[in-house]
């Protein structure tokens, strides 16, 4: 996680070292020099000067002689565990740390601002105030461009949606209008310039960026529909005696030479089932057809009321 901030180019990278450990090993100061190999971003903080071994000081690399970064770094003492848990002031334990440092024979011959927390902290400060001082035009001109992208955003999405019940009653119904004279439009074939928009195919223009409406394309399927019955002939199966036999069983007592009306019945029942089949997957796929129709005007209509696509496609669906 400290990673993806530091990362950052406009961030500051304050990197926490040990006194206590060698620093060239140290996880913090390793990943700080490797995201910000030149040192311009990070400045080093030593702490835990107080438990170093006898004998060994971290004058050298307080002084930005070791691991050298452009910001230098600041020697700090912590507050120790028995401080914390005696509930120590800030600001007694930085008089506290001051006097470390000042008793110290090694540190407190060395020059001002490279010890204690005040000298961290304005020397953060001053890093802080002309980093934003360098950043801050690329900042302003980026909300400038965030901005306006929202606000474009904002105006694709419309109106603001209704707060009151006869407002949003208003807007259902304004939408279901526009629904009915859309799915209209579609099946009549009148021009619809929002289909226009909507439907124009890349690579062409005029008339021909248009799309067949729904009414052409189910009106199309009716001409096709009994294409391969062109030379169907309704009595090519029947013989002459055939057709006898079928006026003698009908005939009844009847006067003869006048057949019954049964009789044509009869004969042709067997030939319009084999019409049947095609008609019934005619209307099939019309229904398809009209239920896709439907939803794709519902999903660009109500698509600010994702809620209510469902309800509305199934009282569609119920009427068709």
């Amino acid at each position: 996680m400290a990673e993806r901030y530091v990362c950052d180019s406009r961030t500051i990278i304050l990197c926490v070292v040990a006194a206590n450990a060698d620093m060239a090993t140290q996880e913090g100061l390793r990943m700080a020099r490797r995201i910000d190999p030149k040192g311009i971003r990070t400045v080093g903080v030593i702490t835990k000067i107080d438990i170093m071994d006898k004998g060994t000081n971290a004058k050298r690399a307080v002084m930005n002689q070791e691991i050298p970064l452009r910001l230098g770094y600041v020697g700090v003492k912590n507050r120790s565990q028995e401080d914390i848990q005696t509930q120590i002031s800030v600001k007694a334990a930085m008089e506290k740390e001051m006097a470390f440092f000042n008793s110290h024979p090694i540190y407190s011959s060395m020059p001002p601002g490279y010890l204690g927390c005040e000298t961290l902290t304005t020397k953060l400060s001053r890093i802080l105030f002309t980093h934003i001082r360098h950043n801050l035009p690329q900042i302003v001109e980026e909300i400038r461009v965030k901005l306006k992208e929202t606000q474009e955003e904002l105006l694709d999405l419309g109106e603001p949606m209704p707060s009151s019940k006869g407002e949003k009653l208003h807007m259902v119904w304004s939408m279901i209008t526009e629904f009915v004279q859309s799915y209209k439009n579609q099946i009549s074939g009148k021009f619809d310039v929002k289909r226009r928009t909507q439907n124009a195919a890349p690579g062409m223009s005029g008339p021909q960026q248009q799309q067949l409406s729904a009414g052409s394309k189910i009106k199309m399927q009716f001409y096709g529909l009994y294409a391969d019955f062109e030379t169907f002939n309704a009595t090519q199966e029947y013989s002459d005696m055939s057709i006898e036999r079928a006026i003698a069983m009908h005939e009844g007592d009847s006067i003869p030479g006048f057949p019954s009306v049964d009789v044509l019945q009869y004969l042709i029942a067997p030939q319009l089932d084999k019409l049947r089949d095609p008609a019934l997957e005619l209307i099939q796929d019309c229904y398809a057809q009209l239920e896709a129709l439907a939803s794709s005007i519902v999903e660009r209509i109500f698509m600010r009321c994702p809620s209510l696509r469902p309800e509305i496609m199934d009282i569609i669906c119920f009427i068709l």
